[in-house]
């Protein structure tokens, strides 16, 4: 039986975080270019296999020109 570290809300936000980056018609490699990361970054954070914290957080929705409540809801 496989358990997730990750609660059910911290998925949605980044299903919503992904959602935000094909919206904004934005590669994950294109994304990982402005943040200065190599686009596997962007592949962990939205498979789950990398945790995003705070920090992090408003630096994708400076690219994602949302407000965090678009994350949060």
């Amino acid at each position: 039986m496989s358990r997730s570290i990750y609660s059910k809300d911290y998925k949605e936000i980044i299903e919503r975080l992904k959602k935000a980056r094909i919206k904004a018609d934005l590669s994950q490699q294109a994304v990982a270019d402005k943040l200065g990361k190599p686009q596997s970054y962007i592949s962990k954070i939205e498979s789950g296999e990398r945790r995003l914290d705070v920090a992090e957080m408003k630096k994708f929705l400076a690219i994602y020109k949302k407000p965090v409540n678009h994350f949060l809801k």
